[in-house]
């Protein structure tokens, strides 16, 4: 037992140690320092929570030296942020995408000083944008029970889903990796959403958003145009599809992707594709993990009955 111990130890530290030189502190607020990965080259990723100040920013390294960087860009709905230093820095060895369990441990880095610490426990949870959806949906049931929910609300934020890990994120976490048993990034930690909850960014969804952080500076917002409300559908139609709400639309802009398929205020929208909308959290997790200039098919209630339109999704400007 004392063998496996030491060996594991010894296994964890060598993981930290290969890890060290791509985890830098970020100087962007005016509080604690917070943590950063990088990414590739000069591109450093770290929460967007932690990024107060855009102009100024320093760039902590593990040998003391400090740089400049510049931001890139913001991915509010997903707590990223894009630097770019004024030198190339070691990348991060970056996982494949399904690569934990549940049950794996996992290592969180933090450098809100010159030395890196560390926090050892457990993956307890995975969380893709689906179970992203269905967390709102239960948000919203248990606000109708007049019971507090958690805070912030995944189904606002974090629309790409996260790793729910089992370890203490000490000040100065967020924007820091998480290491699986392998030595490699699964995450980017943030304690920006759920208090006393450790979360973690899949690098997945820190890809996506770094690609389109660097080619458009900011994270494109699909919309349809329309203003909408919860609704309870029509008692005919809600015993047929076993669904009791929808979103009324109160309101369509001129030329908007709604208008243009076709939707009038007045009628309800059930579902986009195959997934079903009652509240309108759910309808913005849809459109953000929808690539702008996709169709998708709006199912919705007219009139009693039910019907089809198929939209192009736009951009927010």
């Amino acid at each position: 037992m004392t063998n496996f111990m030491q060996q594991l130890s010894a296994a964890m530290a060598d993981c930290i140690e290969a890890a060290d030189k791509s985890v830098v502190r970020v100087e962007a607020r005016r509080r604690l320092p917070a943590t950063g990965i990088v990414w590739a080259d000069d591109l450093i990723v770290t929460a967007h929570h932690v990024v107060e100040y855009e102009e100024d920013i320093a760039i902590g390294l593990a040998d003391g030296e400090r740089i400049g960087a510049a931001l890139v860009g913001r991915d509010p709905h997903n707590d990223l942020a894009l630097l770019k230093a004024e030198t190339a820095l070691p990348a991060a060895d970056w996982a494949e995408e399904g690569g934990l369990r549940v049950g794996y441990l996992a290592l969180a880095l933090g450098r809100p000083r010159q030395k890196i610490r560390a926090s050892l426990g457990i993956v307890s949870g995975l969380v893709d944008s689906n179970d992203v959806r269905r967390k709102a949906k239960r948000q919203k049931q248990r606000r109708g029970r007049g019971k507090r929910g958690w805070r912030g609300g995944w189904g606002r934020l974090l629309v790409g889903g996260c790793i729910q890990v089992d370890l203490t994120m000490y000040p100065g976490f967020s924007g820091g990796p998480l290491l699986g048993g392998d030595g490699k990034v699964y995450g980017l930690n943030t304690s920006g959403f759920a208090r006393g909850v450790g979360l973690a960014v899949p690098t997945a969804t820190i890809g996506k958003s770094v690609d389109a952080l660097l080619a458009d500076g900011k994270i494109q917002q699909g919309y349809l145009g329309v203003g909408i409300q919860p609704a309870r559908l029509p008692e005919t139609v809600s015993d047929s599809l076993g669904q009791e709400g929808g979103l009324l639309v109160v309101s369509v802009e001129a030329d908007s992707p709604a208008a243009k398929a076709g939707l009038m205020v007045g009628d309800i929208i059930i579902a986009l594709d195959e997934a079903a909308v009652e509240q309108v959290d759910e309808l913005h997790i849809i459109l953000a993990n929808s690539a702008v200039g996709g169709e998708k098919m709006i199912t919705l209630a007219r009139g009693g009955g039910l019907q089809k339109a198929r939209a192009v999704i736009g951009v927010r400007s």
